[in-house]
């Protein structure tokens, strides 16, 4: 179970990761800290299209970064905590193991009997 449990948090951290590697979509998160924004809102700033930002947008989406309403014609988007709260928790895994790592090459390197 476990195991299970690493491997979707790693699939998730993943798929944070690549959506966070463009530039124009960690604008549209950086934008949308501020607050909600609309999808030609978002377009706008990035200076692209509304078909190029719903496509940003999707693979926000896909990574739990980004969620979004539709009322009549104006899709509204707003920040989605989970992907951050995945990415999280993998790094935090991934820092806990080198921390306990380089605690123990220090003991052997503090250790006066290996000299």
């Amino acid at each position: 179970m476990l195991k299970h449990e690493h491997e979707h948090e790693a699939e998730a951290a993943d798929r944070v990761f690549h959506a966070l590697a463009d530039a124009n979509r960690r604008a549209v998160i950086e934008r949308l800290t501020r607050g909600p924004a609309t999808v030609s809102e978002l377009a706008a700033q990035l200076g692209v299209t509304v078909a190029a930002t719903v496509q940003h947008l999707r693979v926000l989406q896909d990574s739990e970064l980004v969620r979004s309403e539709k009322v009549g014609r104006v899709r509204t988007c707003q920040i989605d905590p989970a992907g951050l709260r995945n990415a999280e928790a993998w790094l935090r895994r991934q820092r806990t193991a080198w921390e306990h790592r380089l605690d123990r090459l220090g003991a052997v390197l503090d250790d006066p009997t290996k000299e």
